[in-house]
């Protein structure tokens, strides 16, 4: 059997025009006095920038999550791709670059770390803190909750030639109270947040069906959040 192999177009395209936007970037932190190894890490940093903005963007938008700051750090990565093309295509003398662009090529290095770690570190990774916080409690209740019953004393021995009376029935233990679940301050910020954000998009208060769904906790723990938010 014989596989037939068809070049995708659209992987093409996309080939080519990366590798003349990585060219752009190169040429131009050339020009600006990046020489070496650093003219070429300049295009890696600006298209993982805009990949990692784009990646965040749709997570954020699959998870309800505002999606502002992942908009923002893609439009900056846009911005420095497309200046570049435009700015190697005739429009800019590069051999008497400006000082202005010189110190943008110059604090690129720090724009992008920063796009980074805040795409890194965003609000849509604390629902997995939430649920390792839940579960660690849940865990510790069920704990507490397998304690070892109380021996009931065992009946003194009837006394010769007199009956003993009957003993009268065994009373039910008392009900025990169903132990309170413990919210963590962190975790109950985070409630208090989402609840915010349902209310402001939806204009109704949160359920704790929905407040569950949303921080992946058990439904006691969300009755227990959604409680302390009324």
């Amino acid at each position: 059997m014989h596989l037939k192999v068809r070049p995708d177009a659209v992987l093409v395209q996309a080939v080519i025009a990366g590798a003349l936007s990585f060219a752009h970037l190169h040429d131009l932190a050339e020009a600006a006095g990046q020489d070496g190894w650093k003219a070429w890490a300049y295009p890696i940093s600006v298209d993982l920038l805009l990949v990692a903005a784009w990646r965040r963007l749709r997570l954020l938008r699959d998870a309800g999550e505002p999606t502002r700051s992942a908009w923002t750090w893609f439009t900056v990565a846009l911005a420095a791709s497309l200046g570049a093309n435009v700015a190697t295509a005739g429009l800019l003398d590069l051999n008497a670059v400006p000082d202005w662009l010189r110190i943008l090529v110059a604090g690129w290095p720090a724009l992008a770390f920063l796009g980074g770690t805040l795409l890194v570190h965003s609000p849509a990774d604390e629902p997995a803190a939430a649920a390792s916080y839940a579960e660690h409690d849940h865990n510790q209740g069920d704990a507490d909750t397998d304690a070892e019953p109380v021996r009931e004393p065992d009946p003194e021995p009837a006394v010769t030639g007199i009956a003993a009376p009957e003993p009268a029935p065994a009373l039910p233990p008392p009900p025990q109270p169903t132990p309170a679940v413990a919210v963590p301050d962190a975790l109950l910020a985070y409630g208090r947040k989402v609840a915010d954000e349902h209310r402001a998009r939806t204009g109704h208060p949160i359920d704790a069906d929905t407040l569950r769904a949303r921080l992946g906790v058990p439904a006691p723990m969300a009755h227990a959040i959604a409680a302390q938010l009324v």
